[in-house]
C-alpha cells in the first residue's frame, strides 16, 4: 500500500471500451491507496490507457503521452498502458525512453518503480490480472459503458483488433450484473468488439438477449453499441423494442455487395434496407446509427455512388464515416488498388455532407414532440435517440437534477442538437 496522499493522473484515448478499461485500471489504483487527480503536475503516477486503431489513433495516442511528460511534475511515473503498449510495446519502449514503463493488457499498473524500458516481451514475470472483470469505481454519471466481452473472432479485411486484443473472451452474466448493481446507474450502455456473438465463445450464441432482458431488469435503459447485421436476430430485435430504447447501431461498413466481400464482411445494402424497414413498422420510434469506411482497396465509384444513394434511401439518423487506414497484418494491407489519400478525402466529404442534412432534418422533425430524456448533468439531456458521447444532446432547463427522467418538449434544433423546455403537467 502507498500513503493515501500519493495521486494518479489517467488520460483515456479511443473507444468506449477503453473508458470501460480505463475504469478498471482506476479502480485498482484507488484499491491500492492512490488518490484521482484531474492535474497531471500533481500527479504521481501519469497513466496514459492509448488506442492503435488506425494510423490517425495511434499518432493522437503518441502526441498525447508526450504532452503529459512535458507537464507531469518531477520524479512522477509516467505508464503507457492499452492497445498501443499491446500491439507496439517493444518498439515503444526504443522510441520513447521518457516513458518508464510499457504495460500490456492484463500487467497491473501501479506506482512501484521497475527498471526503465522493461517491455511487454519481459513480462513474464509481473504479475497478472483480468481486466475485464477487474471492480471499477461508481459512476459519477447516470449511464457508464459495460464491456461484456473482449476480443473478436471474425477477420474483417481491415482490421487489426483480433491481432491484439485476441479471440472473443465473454464474460459470465452475474459478473456483468454485479457491475451494473455497483455502477448505481440507470442507463446500462453494453459495449464490445462484436456485441451481438457475446457467449459464442462459451457455447451459449445467442445469449445476448437473456442478458438484454436481464440487465433490464435493473436499470431504466439498456443500450447496445456495435452490432453485426447478421446477428440482428428477431429475437434481439424485440427484446430491444421491449427494453422502451429502440436505438440500433449497425456495423454496416459499406452497401455494395461486391464490396462487402473484399472487405470479408456480410450482407448488402438491400439486406440492410429490409432489415431497417422491419424494424421500423414495429416501431416508428426506432433510431438508426451506423459506420463506414471511405477508401477500402478496390472500391470504385459505382460503389461510392451506390452508398451514397443509400444513405438517402435509408435515412439513418446518425453516421460516423472513416477514411481507409492501411494496417500491417490484415488482409486488406496487401491488396492492389489503394484508393488515393484525396480521392478519399472528397469521398468522405460527400458523403459526410450528404449525411449531415439527412441528420439535421430528422432532428427537425421532432420540433413540436414532446419526448422523454434522461438528465446527464445540469442542462443536458439524452432520448433514447441519442447515445451518450457520439450522438448530439437535448439541452434541457438547468434546474433539472442529473439522473432524473422528464418528459419535456422539443422547441428547436441546431444540427444534431436540441432545445427542450419541461413539459407542463396535464
Amino acid at each position: 500500500m502507498v500513503e493515501p496522499q500519493q495521486r494518479f493522473h489517467l488520460h483515456t484515448l479511443g473507444c468506449p471500451k477503453n473508458q470501460v478499461d480505463s475504469d478498471k485500471i482506476a479502480g485498482t489504483l484507488i484499491d491500492d491507496g492512490l488518490v484521482p487527480t484531474e492535474d497531471v503536475s500533481s500527479a504521481n503516477l501519469v497513466v496514459v490507457n492509448t488506442c492503435a486503431f488506425i494510423e490517425e489513433a495511434r499518432e493522437e495516442s503518441i502526441n498525447a503521452v508526450l504532452q503529459l511528460e512535458q507537464e507531469r511534475m518531477p520524479g512522477s511515473r509516467i505508464v503507457i498502458t492499452g492497445c498501443l503498449a499491446e500491439r507496439y510495446g517493444d518498439e515503444l519502449v526504443e522510441a520513447l525512453p521518457e516513458v518508464d514503463h510499457v504495460a500490456g493488457f492484463g500487467v497491473p499498473v501501479n506506482l512501484t518503480r521497475k527498471p526503465v524500458g522493461l517491455s511487454v516481451s519481459a513480462e513474464a514475470q509481473a504479475p497478472q490480472f483480468d481486466l475485464l472483470n477487474l471492480r471499477r469505481p461508481a459512476a459519477s454519471l447516470p449511464w457508464a459503458y459495460v464491456k461484456i466481452a473482449e476480443g473478436c473472432d471474425r477477420a474483417c479485411g481491415f482490421c487489426a483488433i483480433p491481432s491484439f486484443r485476441g479471440p472473443q473472451k465473454s464474460r459470465e452474466v452475474d459478473s456483468i450484473l454485479a457491475e451494473i448493481d455497483d455502477l448505481s446507474i440507470r442507463e446500462a450502455v453494453l459495449v464490445a468488439q462484436d456485441l451481438a456473438s457475446y457467449g459464442s465463445d462459451l457455447g451459449r450464441r445467442g445469449s445476448i438477449v437473456s442478458l438484454v432482458n436481464a440487465v433490464r431488469e435493473r436499470v431504466e435503459r439498456v443500450r447496445l453499441l456495435y452490432l453485426y447485421p447478421s446477428d440482428l436476430s428477431d429475437a434481439l430485435i424485440e427484446a430491444v423494442l421491449a427494453g422502451g430504447l429502440p436505438y440500433f447501431d449497425l456495423s454496416l461498413q459499406h452497401v455494395t455487395r461486391s464490396h462487402l466481400r473484399r472487405m470479408r464482411r456480410w450482407g448488402d445494402g438491400g439486406k440492410f434496407l429490409e432489415r431497417i424497414r422491419r424494424i421500423r413498422e414495429l416501431c416508428p420510434e426506432a433510431v438508426f446509427r451506423s459506420n463506414f469506411i471511405v477508401g477500402y482497396p478496390g472500391e470504385t465509384e459505382d460503389d461510392q455512388a451506390e452508398l451514397a444513394s443509400w444513405l438517402q434511401e435509408a435515412q439513418l439518423d446518425w453516421c460516423g464515416f472513416f477514411t481507409y487506414s492501411r494496417e500491417e497484418g490484415t488482409y486488406a494491407a496487401n491488396l492492389e488498388e489503394q484508393v488515393a489519400e484525396e480521392l478519399m478525402r472528397e469521398r468522405h466529404a460527400e458523403l459526410s455532407e450528404i449525411q449531415d442534412a439527412i441528420t439535421a432534418d430528422r432532428r427537425d422533425q421532432l420540433v413540436g414532440q414532446k419526448i422523454e430524456v434522461l438528465i446527464d448533468v445540469p442542462g443536458v439531456g439524452r432520448s433514447h435517440r441519442e447515445a451518450p458521447e457520439i450522438d448530439g444532446i437535448v439541452k434541457v432547463p438547468p434546474i433539472l437534477k442529473p439522473g432524473e427522467i422528464h418528459n419535456v418538449v422539443v422547441t428547436q434544433s441546431e444540427g444534431p442538437d436540441l432545445e427542450a423546455v419541461l413539459a407542463e403537467v396535464p
